[in-house]
């Protein structure tokens, strides 16, 4: 390589040091000096290259020191010239295209790019190469935002106005690449329903990270743009029905206080996709504390070295949990941490019904957030057994499963930290076992929390178990909707359950009451905490796949606003959300997801 254009040594600056020789006059040299961290530029006359002598070769060598040396004067052919002497002379030497003229060009564009708010800052492409490989999205015809959520634009700091727009289109739909970017598709691995595969970003391309004004790190991701390596013989592109269903979902998870990756956009792209049929293509731009998952640890156990593990374990840590760093078996501490996140996480899925669909280790995130909303969907009858997924004909991931398939993707975390753990391997394995099995009692722990504040109960009894399960014993042999039975008690309407008037709600019932009779706090305050702990409105099947439709089939969007508008407070318990909370008519075939994929 002669050239190197100042884009591209950018992105090297990115992840490693540069060695600049900076051959312009002193005069010219002093009105403008380029500084970067990863940036060592060393000045040296114009005069000194043309008028070669021993004193300036033995200068150079010893500056340069066998490293690349680029080259840059202030624009023109000089720099030009110069590379080529010092080729002549021996030394591996590139031209930094177009010199400081360009570099300050650069830097003018990349000030317009902050202005918009952009603040990337990509860790992740300086992990070692085996987890990622680098691609641009696929460029689409004609994107066109058909949702934006200015909320979480303005939270993460970037320019709402300019981002709505032409260029906001543009950059969402993977046809203009944001200053500061560094497009890359991860690799990662997995367990698919029991089964081992290599797997990776076959359609997303995570653009790099965003640093917000609070210092948070996010990843900026577009799922839906185009194949990678990964794709496995897939087309790299997505549904606009399944990208508005991901927005919805997310979105409604995030309201009711569940750590979940988040919506941006999404971008109709003016493309055709082929599924069953013919459908519109999109993309939806994913907002996440990072996508490293199970996965990405098993494929480096599988496919990398024990360096590659290590690296990915420390920056694990860093990004996610930098306050067990500094602890004396600090990768037993980042498997206490992620399964922590999970037991929490698991516990606020099954307090409000959420049934994930597909619970590969692929798609559990370390951070502990949700992610990746594909069949997903939220119980209305009250039933452990309950699976939405068209492709889970076994009910391996149904609502009662989550919990112990949880612990089962846990466990094959673990087993990639072995080598790590200890240097024996039996006592890795008992260092292991011993942290899983904490699993089972935090999240127990946890959602007995959680039930407990959904009944508006304070402090702890032993019957409270036995309390609550008869409760949901009664709902699910009823057929009680899950969601709308803990909104009938908060609003003293027993009445408007199916359990009302039974002689085993009416024990219940008064078992309840006295249980909160037992307690410190005014009935009032119990309310309180219920009204807090049982949303009057969750995304229903029915109004979900209604607001798909208008949109999908008749570019109305309104009837998706609406429904996003109640999901923004489900706590509110208004007379609007009311109308959300009426079931579905009954019909003969059960309601089913699809991956779209």
């Amino acid at each position: 390589m002669d050239k190197i254009s100042i884009p591209e040594l950018f992105k090297k600056l990115e992840t490693e040091e540069v060695l600049l020789l900076d051959v312009r006059s002193n005069e010219t040299a002093s009105e403008y000096t380029p500084e970067h961290s990863n940036l060592h530029r060393v000045h040296i006359e114009k005069g000194k290259i043309n008028n070669w002598s021993e004193s300036t070769a033995a200068e150079l060598q010893k500056i340069a020191g066998g490293k690349t040396v680029y080259v840059t004067c202030s624009g023109g052919n000089s720099g030009t010239n110069c590379a080529i002497i010092l080729r002549e002379k021996g030394f591996d030497a590139i031209t930094v295209d177009g010199g400081m003229r360009a570099w300050q060009a650069e830097l003018s564009k990349q000030q317009d790019e902050k202005e918009r708010g952009w603040n990337f800052d990509n860790s992740y492409a300086r992990l070692p190469k085996l987890f990622y490989s680098r691609i641009n999205p696929t460029p689409v015809p004609s994107p066109e935002i058909v949702i934006f959520n200015d909320k979480l634009a303005a939270s993460l700091g970037l320019d709402i106005q300019e981002l709505q727009g032409a260029d906001g289109a543009e950059i969402f739909g993977g046809n203009q690449i944001p200053e500061g970017a560094s497009p890359l598709a991860q690799a990662y691995a997995g367990h698919q329903f029991g089964y081992f595969n290599m797997l990776g970003d076959g359609r997303t391309n995570l653009l790099g990270e965003h640093i917000t004004p609070q210092g948070d790190r996010v990843d900026i991701q577009l799922k839906g743009a185009g194949p990678t390596i990964y794709s496995r013989g897939g087309d790299g592109r997505a549904a606009l029905g399944p990208m508005l269903r991901e927005y919805i979902i997310s979105e409604a998870m995030s309201a009711l206080g569940i750590p979940t990756t988040r919506s941006l956009a999404v971008v109709a792209t003016g493309e055709t996709v082929y599924r069953e049929t013919e459908q519109q293509g999109a993309i939806v731009t994913r907002i996440a504390a990072s996508h490293i998952r199970i996965g990405t640890f098993q494929f480096a156990a599988k496919f990398g070295t024990p360096q590659d593990l290590q690296a990915m374990a420390d920056y694990t840590l860093q990004r996610h949990f930098p306050e067990v760093e500094a602890d004396e078996n600090r990768y037993l501490s980042l498997l206490n941490e992620v399964i922590k996140r999970q037991a929490n996480l698991i516990a606020k899925w099954q307090l409000v019904g959420f049934i994930h669909g597909v619970m590969n280790t692929d798609n559990m995130a370390l951070s502990g957030e949700t992610i990746d909303y594909g069949p997903c969907a939220f119980m209305d009858v009250y039933d452990p057994a309950t699976v939405f997924s068209s492709i889970d004909s076994q009910g391996r991931y149904a609502y009662g499963n989550q919990p112990r398939i949880a612990a089962w993707n846990l466990a094959r975390f673990a087993e990639t930290l072995l080598p790590l753990l200890s240097e024996n391997e039996e006592e890795a394995i008992q260092i292991a076992e011993s942290a899983l099995a904490n699993f089972s009692e935090r999240y127990h722990r946890n959602w007995l929390s959680g039930m407990r504040a959904k009944l508006g109960i304070f402090n702890e009894e032993v019957q409270d178990v036995t309390l609550i399960e008869e409760l949901l014993s009664m709902m699910h042999k009823y057929g009680e909707d899950f969601t709308n039975t803990f909104r009938a008690l908060t609003l003293d309407k027993p009445e408007e359950t199916f359990l009302f008037g039974t002689a085993e709600f009416a024990q219940w019932y008064e078992q309840w009451q006295a249980r909160l009779g037992r307690q410190q706090e005014t009935k009032d305050l119990s309310k309180q905490l219920m009204r807090t702990s049982n949303p009057a409105i969750i995304p229903r099947n029915h109004r979900v796949e209604e607001a798909l439709e208008a949109a999908v089939k008749h570019g109305d969007y309104r009837v998706m606003e609406r429904l996003l508008q109640v999901l923004s407070n489900p706590f509110a318990h208004t007379a609007k959300q009311s109308e959300y909370s009426v079931l579905p008519a009954q019909t003969a075939r059960p309601y089913r997801t699809y991956c779209g994929t």
